[in-house]
């Protein structure tokens, strides 16, 4: 029944990838009215008040919290678990309740009536108290630490545990839905005669976008735990799971998307599988071992490299079943595709090649990643920050910005540059991946339990450019229409404005694609026509959305007769 309503709901129209997300958000948040999860049980300790030793600087024993040039914030954090969280969420109190705020502010705007929230409701067989069943015990200590600095305002929804809890399983319900256009993240890895000087080297683009506030916090997290390794997460405040990170071994996790039914059942969140792996595994051996033994909610890749083996390799999961895949080459890449034997013939990942646009982006990164020549971190920035769908990178065959096809979306919520062997990690900045990406060293870090940057990556000259300032205006309608398309919020896009739509991403199919809607939602059905057609003449992100373009022009056609 759920998966019934939420197919026909998300292909009515087909979502642009940004209110996609933050949909997603408000889906999950108004299931927090139905769900309320018990407490763990915690050690009977007091934890001191923070300390402010400067601007945005807050110290409370040896962990603190600092914001750095870069708007980037960091934190180095100690203890038992418990321990952690509570001091985690007295460091981070702002910036823990800004992001919920950010989550809640949603409903009001996506949300504005109450029959939405019904239908939502259905959804709350996702987030029922078998939760904690999946989550190991110091990850629930850890996290209810933090809840304890969740804002008061919020509790009409649920306890603040039952919403941090819940908001840990974010990244695998959006990928859930990725049947109804959720984008996906591209990652490589490169050894041997591939890397400058033959050792590992990473990089990785995390295309999990919940709006522009949603990224605005950046924070870098270095932990150093009571057991298990010490390790580095870059993500967002409050959230104690791995996106992508590397630990003092010389281990690094990332996670990509695959395809996946609807979850109908609690599992455990993958990002806190990542974690669980960052922090317990020193080799790939090990970290297989604790993927074996965990289920999780959807399909996901973990890709996990490591400086002990020398090699890297993809831990492919479904909820059914697991595969292990090693390149016979010196390049790995990850896209949104399984690759490993297990999957060989399964039919919802052949499908997904076929259909969905991860498949460009795999090929797209074996070219750039191919040839003779070696790289280096330069390199490794500059394939993350790459918009071309062609083969020979050339003008003619660009695919527009933001298309789903293109490595760089421009909607990354981070990129990393990982070089496990030096141990250092590079992390980008604001704007997406075009921002400086900044160098840390994990073992200066952890040896020092100082946090300072010693190296840089240059931002991308696109991030100063008119091209880019031209789609932020374009962006900005993007989102309008996209408001008036699902939540019927008034929009008269006069003469002018559509011409500058257009000439703001000409070379975009979602351009044309999203004034076909506008003018289908009119009735002006020549006019969406035309604009399909247009469409249909760019690189679309997949055949997927090729075929529902056709499928509108069709009803247009009809409808207009």
């Amino acid at each position: 029944m759920i998966k019934t309503v939420l197919k026909y709901l998300f292909r009515l129209i087909w979502i642009p990838t940004e209110i996609l997300f933050a949909f997603v958000f408000v889906l999950f948040t108004i299931v927090l009215f139905n769900a309320q999860i018990d407490t763990p049980e915690v050690p009977d300790i007091h934890i001191g008040e923070r300390k402010q030793v400067g601007k945005d600087h807050y110290v409370l024993g040896n962990s603190y919290l600092k914001k750095n040039q870069y708007g980037v914030w960091e934190m180095y954090l100690e203890g038992e678990p418990y321990e952690r969280g509570v001091i985690y969420g007295k460091l981070a109190k702002e910036l823990v309740q800004e992001q919920e705020d950010i989550f809640v502010g949603q409903i009001n705007h996506f949300l504005p009536n109450k029959l939405w929230r019904h239908v939502i409701k259905l959804m709350v067989g996702f987030f029922n108290s078998d939760l904690p069943e999946n989550i190991p015990l110091e990850n629930q200590q850890e996290i209810y630490g933090i809840s304890l600095a969740f804002s008061d305002r919020y509790d009409y929804i649920a306890s603040k545990y039952t919403r941090i809890l819940n908001y840990h399983a974010a990244h695998d319900i959006g990928h859930a839905l990725n049947d109804y256009s959720v984008v996906g993240c591209t990652s490589f890895v490169v050894k041997g005669q591939k890397s400058e000087n033959e050792e590992l080297l990473v990089g990785r683009n995390f295309d999990f976008y919940v709006g522009d506030d949603f990224a605005k916090n950046k924070l870098i997290i270095f932990v150093n735990p009571s057991k298990g390794y010490k390790f580095t997460s870059y993500s967002w405040a409050g959230f104690t799971g791995v996106a992508s990170g590397m630990n003092e071994k010389g281990l690094t996790v990332t996670i990509n998307a695959s395809k996946s039914d609807l979850p109908t059942s609690s599992k455990m969140p993958i990002s806190l599988l990542a974690r669980e792996i960052l922090q317990y595994a020193k080799n790939i051996d090990e970290a297989i071992t604790i993927a074996k033994k965990r289920h999780t909610f959807v399909s996901e890749t973990l890709m996990v490299s490591s400086a002990a083996d020398g090699k890297a390799v993809l831990i492919e999961k479904s909820p059914k079943k697991m595969g292990v895949y090693e390149s016979k080459t010196d390049v790995l890449v990850c896209a949104n595709h399984y690759q490993s034997a297990v999957f060989k013939k399964d039919k919802v990942n052949e499908k997904n090649i076929a259909q969905s646009d991860s498949k460009y982006r795999f090929d797209r990164m074996n070219h750039l990643l191919g040839g003779s020549r070696t790289l280096n971190k330069y390199d490794a920035a500059s394939i993350l920050r790459d918009q071309y769908g062609s083969l020979d990178g050339k003008f003619a065959d660009t695919l527009g910005m933001g298309n789903p096809r293109a490595i760089n979306q421009l909607q990354a919520h981070h990129s990393v540059v990982m070089q496990p062997e030096s141990r250092m990690y590079f992390v980008s900045s604001s704007d997406y991946q075009l921002g400086t990406f900044l160098g840390y060293d994990l073992t200066k870090t952890f040896q020092t339990k100082h946090i300072q940057l010693v190296d840089t990556i240059p931002q991308d000259a696109f991030l100063t450019s008119d091209a880019y300032r031209k789609f932020k205006a374009f962006k900005t309608v993007k989102q309008q229409i996209s408001a008036y398309l699902m939540f019927d919020q008034n929009l008269a896009l006069s003469p002018k404005e559509v011409a500058e739509f257009v000439a703001n991403n000409s070379e975009s199919y979602v351009t044309y694609e999203q004034l076909g809607k506008y003018f289908q939602k009119k009735k002006q059905f020549n006019r969406a026509v035309h604009f399909y057609q247009v469409a249909l003449t760019k690189r679309v992100a997949s055949p997927q959305i090729e075929e529902e373009l056709r499928n509108l022009i069709k009803a247009c056609r009809k409808n207009g007769k």
